[in-house]
């Protein structure tokens, strides 16, 4: 029976990841900052499939909070074997109007984060010789993002760090895989207040779910870079062989108010 630690659980991709990894049987730690919806995610999990769920409420925007959660899973001597690092946010505007304490946050969530939750439990993964880690990442990745500059490079980061670790624990029975979901009907959006956006105004997007299990699937198989849906595949290595300057025109058309 495997153990996931899925961060941002409690709406969107987390939380259906986390039915997903319930319905296989394996036993989760949840953490969000909503407590609420964690505890009824908790009963409805436990309930159902008969598996353990630990919830722990972080905001997981404030410095070193990784290490906290690590340490209290350590506490209660629980072994991670799938890491999801699904926490994280956007927000949508021209970067000298937008507010910087959210971007600083978005920052820390994204990047700092992530990377402080893989670099604590790889180093257990490698001991053990065993263990996945999935990144959330986005098809904002490939891409240089006009209105939304900070998230598309934040989830650049987040790729571009998955596939450089991946390659570095290949041999050591771990891998890592970078989901590129492209945009997903999750609450993202409203989050980052882009209702308006072109990119998602009066679109059919894929529901949470539908990304959740095509990622979790991937995970399992060794993906290194999953990209969800076959146009954002398109997009993602069309865009390599494009002049950047106009890639960026085009992204920010797409991205502008519909």
């Amino acid at each position: 029976m495997k153990t996931a630690l899925i961060t941002g659980a409690s709406n969107g991709i987390g939380l259906e990841l986390a039915k997903i990894h319930a319905g296989r049987g394996g036993n989760l730690v949840l953490v969000a900052r909503n407590k609420p919806k964690l505890e009824e995610l908790k009963a409805e999990l436990e309930m159902q499939y008969k598996v353990l769920v630990l919830i722990i409420e972080k905001d997981l925007s404030v410095k070193d909070s990784a290490q906290q959660v690590y340490e209290e899973i350590k506490r209660l001597n629980i072994e991670v074997d799938y890491l999801i690092n699904n926490a994280g946010f956007g927000d949508y505007g021209m970067f000298y109007e937008t507010d910087w304490n959210k971007e600083f946050q978005m920052i820390n969530l994204n990047i700092t984060t992530l990377t402080q939750f893989t670099k604590l439990f790889i180093k257990d993964m490698v001991i053990r010789k065993s263990g996945k880690i999935m990144n959330v990442a986005s098809t904002a990745a490939f891409l240089s993002g006009p209105t939304m500059a900070v998230y598309f490079a934040t989830k650049a980061y987040v790729l571009s760090f998955s596939e450089a670790i991946a390659n570095e624990v290949n041999d050591k029975g771990v891998s890592v895989t970078a989901l590129c979901p492209g945009a997903t009907e999750s609450g993202f959006q409203q989050t980052a207040a882009m209702q308006e956006s072109g990119l998602v105004k009066g679109k059919k997007l894929p529901a949470a779910k539908e990304v959740a299990l095509f990622g979790y699937e991937e995970m399992l198989k060794g993906k290194t870079v999953a990209i969800h849906g076959f146009m954002n595949y398109i997009m993602a290595n069309v865009v390599r062989f494009l002049p950047r300057a106009l890639v960026v025109k085009v992204t920010r058309k797409i991205q502008g108010k519909a």
